[in-house]
């Protein structure tokens, strides 16, 4: 998120309950309420990233798009532009649901880090179960705002 912000992009990280998004799923409404932005588009992480694509689900006329980072959509997102970015060597990712994914969006970007593992989306260590990452941190990072600011 920093890495956007520093290209221009205002970002919004939002606290959830005991760190878990499915307890705050409807949090963006209060951020949205408060900013008036013509431009709306909801991101997120691993599980953050399907309530993410949940809450877009029920609220596509308020968002131009979602962003998935080692996350799936389990709903239909119609219109919605969705950009799904994953590393190669994630190890937590569930690839069939990737796939399922997709047939949810008409308007749907997919990109895989080569190197990339699922933790490295965030700052938080390694994850039990994740494949090793054969890039750095950083490069993850500078990928995933590249892909970011190319497609929206």
């Amino acid at each position: 998120m920093m890495k956007l912000a520093e290209n221009g992009v205002d970002c919004f990280l939002l606290e959830m309950p005991y760190n878990m998004a499915i307890f705050g799923i409807n949090r963006a409404d209060d951020v949205m309420e408060e900013y008036d932005y013509e431009h709306w588009y909801i991101a997120g992480h691993s599980l953050g990233g399907a309530m993410a694509a949940s809450y877009a689900a029920g609220n596509t006329d308020k968002l131009e798009g979602v962003i998935l980072l080692a996350a799936y959509a389990t709903k239909d997102l119609g219109e919605l532009a969705v950009l799904s970015i994953y590393g190669s060597n994630d190890g937590v990712l569930s690839m069939e649901k990737v796939e399922a994914g997709r047939e949810y969006s008409a308007n749907y970007t997919e990109i895989c880090i080569e190197g990339g593992c699922h933790a490295w989306f965030g700052y938080y260590g390694e994850q039990d179960g994740d494949g090793m990452a054969s890039i750095s941190r950083e490069e993850q990072w500078q990928q995933t705002v590249d892909a970011v600011l190319d497609i929206f």
